[in-house]
């Protein structure tokens, strides 16, 4: 009886197991990370993210590239931001696959950047469960998370990542490898789980 009684729990917990795992992969199929990354530090916690919920990963790419040069991506970001010009996006994405959208950018001007502001006016996210992260030099996310919020008023939005990256305007780019990126994957798989959306294993 006993050796039957554990015969039992264990085929139990391996189809418990593996109906969990299905149900993750059948899920992914709906989730969307995207980011925008210049220094490649919101990249790498994109990736993080990706590894840990699955679904499709799409960098934001624009029409016409940010110039290469700090001091005039910093003007002309600024121009945008006082104009309210929404700069045109080479990606394109078809957002009825999706349910679940991991919204990932680097803090420009204490502001959400342009290109964000472009691909959430570009997308109707009525419905969906938006959740955003970010990297920034240090001073936080600014009125970025706010900015989302009104953008994406009939959406689900969960709590916001955040983390210090790199600080471009002092030589330091990728910053989120070695011991940051280990740091930044415990941070962000107690994150997910916080807000429910970790592994299923």
């Amino acid at each position: 009886m006993t050796k039957l009684l554990i015969l039992l729990t264990f085929f139990s917990s391996c189809f418990s197991s593996e109906t969990k795992k299905e149900m993750r992969l059948q899920e992914s199929d709906k989730v969307l990370v995207v980011y925008l990354s210049r220094t490649n530090n919101t990249k790498a916690l994109a990736e993080i993210i990706h590894q840990e919920v699955g679904g499709d990963l799409v960098p934001l790419e624009l029409e016409n590239p940010y110039p290469e040069n700090y001091r005039a991506i910093v003007k002309q970001v600024a121009e945008e931001n006082e104009t309210g010009f929404l700069p045109p996006l080479k990606t394109k994405v078809d957002m009825k696959k999706y349910e679940t959208i991991f919204i990932g950018f680097p803090t420009w001007g204490m502001q959400l950047p342009p290109p964000l502001k472009s691909f959430l006016t570009e997308n109707n996210l009525e419905g969906k469960t938006v959740i955003p992260f970010n990297t920034n030099a240090g001073y936080g996310v600014g009125s970025s998370f706010d900015t989302i919020e009104i953008l994406c008023p009939k959406s689900k939005i969960l709590e916001g990542f955040s983390i210090k990256g790199g600080k471009e305007r002092d030589g330091i780019f990728l910053a989120i490898k070695g011991e940051n990126e280990k740091e930044a994957k415990v941070a962000i798989k107690s994150w997910l789980s916080k807000i429910k959306l970790g592994v299923v294993d």
